[in-house]
């Protein structure tokens, strides 16, 4: 038994609409004159590279911009900007400005301009980055991944077909910078791709194994729910569930793009501290086989692992139906749980997304293969609040597909 958690976040939250001029009096604090400014192609099109370069040369400083960033970036690309960096002026600070993927590229240029090596070099453990990072302040242009306040960054390892990660709260920003005008051009798909994800997030954390029961030794970055993180959570959980249809459906609706905005930063403090789960650990080998977006895959799997965790988090699960402003009366414990993953189903419906395995290219004789690949994902198998076998895990894809 753990009788001890902690709980650390990112140092300085800016939120609100028109957020992005404060960028310069932030800078100010680092006593920053050089920026690498690390976007892609999709933020240059939509203009918002333009509108935030525009404010950094407004205020003086020298912008050296890399906007070949792509989703699920692959190592190669974190080797490329890097050297990219090295081989420009001298770098004070790095912005990260985008999606996750954005933000994660970011945050892994940081470690290597401080530290050096490759990004294989941080592979492969928890706490293996000796130190803070350069100065990093994230700007997301989606609500989703909570990137600007977690501790993990996340590439593609192209050889192997493997998603591999980075962990460590040294890895997380300076500074999160969110402005929800900067994610109202997001496309509908993006918006319920990166929405569901934040709920998924959300949920995993509040739903997780208590801290106290969590079956590891050491320092451990996912720690298991405690009464911060279920606080942060049930916010998230509430402000994303709530929102995201209107976000998704009325892209320009400022008030909706703003409370799944924040309902996704909510919920990255909650998970990055708490963690995710079964979700989360049977995305993986399922997005590398489906190459579909990770955001698709752990909203698809969220009601149908809210229905496996239904009997060992009833208290918890009901409350998130209640969040839901389900009709849970008369209902014990166990069926109010199951309105929650009900709802969930239904709101993957509202915001056009599949809901069923089958839909995104995974053939039902992968299945033994994928919850095989998920059970050694220990840091987030352990978190689960029912202890995952192989055999449960199949009969969850079976039900999801």
């Amino acid at each position: 038994m753990r009788n001890t958690f902690e709980f650390f976040s990112t140092k300085n939250v800016v939120f609100g609409n028109g957020s992005v001029n404060k960028l310069g009096t932030i800078l100010q604090r680092f006593e920053a004159r050089n920026i690498l400014l690390i976007t892609d192609q999709g933020i240059k099109a939509a203009g918002l590279l333009d509108r935030i370069a525009g404010i950094l040369k407004e205020e003086g400083y020298n912008v050296t911009i890399f906007d070949q960033a792509i989703p699920e970036p692959p190592i190669e690309t974190a080797v490329k900007c890097y050297e990219f960096a090295k081989a420009e002026q001298k770098t004070d600070v790095v912005i990260g400005l985008g999606g996750g993927s954005s933000i994660d590229l970011a945050k892994i240029v940081a470690l290597l301009m401080e530290y050096g090596g490759h990004p294989r070099d941080y592979f492969g453990g928890e706490n293996l980055v000796p130190g803070p990072i350069a100065p990093l302040i994230a700007i997301p242009t989606t609500a989703g991944t909570g990137s600007e306040v977690t501790s993990v960054a996340v590439l593609t390892d192209t050889e192997n077909n493997l998603k591999v990660g980075i962990s460590d709260n040294y890895l997380r920003p300076a500074v999160a910078l969110l402005d929800p005008e900067l994610t109202v051009k997001l496309p509908p798909f993006v918006t319920a791709c990166s929405g569901i994800d934040a709920l998924a997030h959300a949920i995993e954390a509040f739903t997780a194994k208590d801290f106290k029961y969590i079956e590891a030794e050491g320092e451990l970055l996912f720690q298991g729910a405690n009464p911060i993180s279920d606080a942060l959570a049930v916010k998230a959980i509430e402000l994303i569930y709530h929102n995201l249809p209107l976000a998704v459906q009325q892209g320009s609706n400022l008030e909706a793009r703003g409370q799944v905005l924040m309902g996704s930063l909510l919920a990255g403090m909650a998970f990055s501290n708490a963690g995710t789960a079964a979700a989360h650990a049977l995305a993986y080998p399922i997005g590398a086989r489906s190459k579909a977006p990770h955001g698709l895959v752990t909203g698809l799997l969220l009601p149908y692992v809210m229905e496996y965790n239904v009997h060992t988090s009833p208290e918890k699960m009901e409350a998130i139906a209640r969040s839901f402003h389900r009709n849970t009366d008369g209902m014990t414990k166990a069926e109010a749980g199951r309105e929650a993953s009900k709802a969930v189903l239904e709101l993957l419906h509202k915001i056009g997304l599949p809901a069923k395995l089958s839909e995104i290219n995974i053939d039902v004789n992968d299945l033994p293969e994928i919850a095989e690949k998920a059970l050694p994902i220990e840091r987030l198998i352990r978190n689960n609040p029912r202890v995952p076998t192989k055999e449960s895990l199949l009969e969850l894809l079976r039900n999801s597909y």
